[in-house]
């Protein structure tokens, strides 16, 4: 018998459940842990973090608010899955569907609206103009979020997936423009 309750889906057999898998489009990911704990993945895409302020000020306040959170998560019976994906490649981006850097997704949903500023870091990069992701926060835009921010953010997404109708991924022509300058340039 499948049985569907919150979008996971598990299938009962006379034996004990040893699959589960999290029904949405963005994220479905398979589950074995016996104790069958809800999959709470936080992924952090960006473009550089050697150079971009951006990338690595929101990166190192994401580490701090991942571990004060996780515990309160897990406690909770969540599994908590953090990973980094670096966009050295267009073909990279196109495959995690990445729409701005930084990007901060929990179960494959973007957790902020996509607001752009001028990225100088990214632009001397890419040897063009860059915009890069900012944040809305009390109706003012900064270009790192505050801790705050990330972790009501992060908490809000708690239970919430992507919608199914999903549209076809297309490159931003920000994105386009950053890895077409970071070719030209590395020449």
């Amino acid at each position: 018998m499948l049985f569907i309750d919150n979008d996971v889906a598990v299938l009962y057999t006379n034996e004990k459940p040893k699959e589960r898998f999290i029904m949405s489009c963005c994220c479905s990911e398979k589950q074995t842990d016996k104790k069958t704990k809800k999959l709470f993945k936080i992924e952090y895409l960006y473009l550089d973090l050697k150079t971009c302020d951006r990338c690595m000020d929101t990166d190192k306040l994401l580490d701090e608010v991942v571990e004060v959170l996780k515990p309160a998560l897990q406690l909770a019976g969540y599994e908590v899955r953090y990973r980094r994906h670096e966009m050295t490649t267009a073909q990279i981006a196109q495959k995690f569907e990445f729409v701005s850097s930084p990007t901060i997704r929990v179960n494959g949903r973007d957790i902020f609206d996509v607001v752009e500023t001028d990225c100088g870091c990214c632009g001397d990069i890419a040897g063009v103009a860059v915009d890069c992701r900012a944040y809305e926060y009390d109706g003012k835009v900064y270009d790192v979020p505050s801790k705050q921010l990330l972790a009501k953010a992060i908490l809000k997404s708690i239970d919430k997936f992507a919608p199914c109708n999903k549209q076809p991924y297309e490159m931003p022509d920000n994105l386009k423009r950053f890895f077409e300058g970071k070719a030209n340039k590395n020449k």
